[in-house]
């Protein structure tokens, strides 16, 4: 099943419900995703629809919308239930669970290492270093980054949202582009 009709999509949401038994087939992983509740304070949304809504917030990008498909695909198997349920490690485990499930649907080993750096370090601050290094790549990141805090609980998107403004500012410096423009 070719992925890209379906993630490229103008209304990726109806896009993918319209296709659910299919995704569910090539992706079964998915259904555990559907109905974890986070009971998280940042999170007003079960899992699926964290992602669904940080999905419809992305850009026409196959690369951005196939690691936010995943960027939580492994919540449901890192959780730590406590006064307030963590999910420590879930971006290594996600990163883990997607790399069985690239190589699965046939992607070539270089794409899922790309795929796969972006979903372990979708909630991982973009440093300077890795800026002036790998412009394109923390481009990228930086989507993902965008759309998944965007799906957060709105109360709760003050510090994101000044992270987001700050590498920004960052990003189209580096580009050579006035941030004030």
């Amino acid at each position: 099943m070719n992925l890209q009709p379906i993630l490229l999509s103008g209304d990726i949401v109806k896009s993918i419900n319209d296709n659910m038994n299919d995704l569910l087939f090539i992706i079964p992983e998915i259904k555990y995703m559907i109905g974890f509740e986070h009971n998280h304070p940042h999170h007003y949304l079960d899992v699926w629809n964290h992602t669904l809504l940080a999905l419809s917030l992305s850009e026409k990008d196959f690369d951005i919308r196939l690691c936010l498909l995943l960027h939580d695909i492994g919540k449901p198997f890192s959780y730590q239930d406590e006064e307030v349920r963590h999910f420590r490690n879930h971006a290594k485990v996600s990163s883990e669970m997607s790399k069985e499930i690239l190589y699965r649907l046939g992607y070539d080993e270089e794409y899922i290492n790309y795929l796969c750096y972006l979903i372990e370090n979708h909630d991982i601050r973009i440093e300077d270093e890795q800026i002036k290094n790998n412009y394109d790549i923390c481009l990228k990141l930086f989507e993902i980054q965008k759309c998944d805090a965007l799906a957060h609980h709105p109360d709760m998107l003050e510090k994101r949202k000044k992270y987001l403004d700050e590498t920004h500012k960052k990003l189209i410096l580096k580009k050579g582009v006035d941030p004030n423009e």
